[in-house]
């Protein structure tokens, strides 16, 4: 019986990394749609959100349905009640690339990032892409110090995302209120995209040590 639970867990946690890979994917393709303005990307990245949000209610089941039939002890009901909020978290994530392709639909056959600021954003895309994909590592292996290298990186996110809201505040810039809005949105998604990373790090860390990272002991994001 307790074999059983245990390839069950071990079959949730995968099915959690498995649907990080495919959030990373989306933020990278949405990326692509928003400064090509492609249509068809960004369409597929708001209608693969769906099973995004299909994958993280039956790893949900799951994992309540093992709770509902096993009695776990304190490390397991870590592990579980962990892996739930992980999945809400990286839902949460892969609402933000629906987001980022959601503007790039709006705003075809343009692009809504103008040409000076492109270069900037890409790196935020290829940043968030990174990220995610290494929180995927990371929930893999359960590796606390590539956990917490990872919410160093974090740092990186947070100077372009500065970088582009100094653009912004500008006296020079040319392009209207509606472009700045978006830019300003655009950087605002990645930006919290990077950090619910950081914080699926900081999760690992937690499941592995028991121990929260942060003094304050929450690791809770607000959407």
């Amino acid at each position: 019986m307790r074999e059983a639970y245990h390839k069950e867990l071990a079959a949730i946690g995968d099915g959690l990394v498995d649907m990080t890979r495919q959030v990373a994917s989306a933020m990278s393709r949405a990326t692509h749609s928003l400064l090509e303005a492609d249509e068809r990307t960004a369409l597929a990245v708001v209608q693969g959100d769906r099973a995004v949000d299909r994958r993280r209610q039956e790893l949900e089941d799951r994992a309540v349905a093992l709770l509902a039939r096993q009695q776990p002890v304190a490390t397991e009901l870590r592990i579980v009640v962990t892996a739930l909020r992980m999945g809400a978290e990286v839902e949460r994530s892969g609402d933000l690339a629906r987001h980022v392709a959601e503007l790039a639909l709006m705003r075809h056959p343009v692009s809504a990032v103008p040409v000076e600021l492109r270069a900037t954003v890409r790196d935020m895309g290829a940043l968030a892409y990174q990220l995610m994909s290494q929180a995927a590592d990371v929930i893999a292996s359960r590796d606390p110090e590539e956990a917490a290298r990872l919410q160093q990186a974090d740092d990186q996110m947070n100077q372009l995302h500065r970088a582009v809201f100094a653009r912004l505040g500008e006296a020079d810039w040319p392009h209207g209120i509606e472009t700045a809005v978006d830019v300003a949105l655009t950087a605002r998604y990645y930006e919290r995209y990077a950090d619910h990373a950081a914080s699926l790090a900081g999760r690992v860390v937690y499941l592995v040590t028991g121990r929260h990272p942060h003094p304050e002991g929450s690791l809770v994001l607000t959407p």
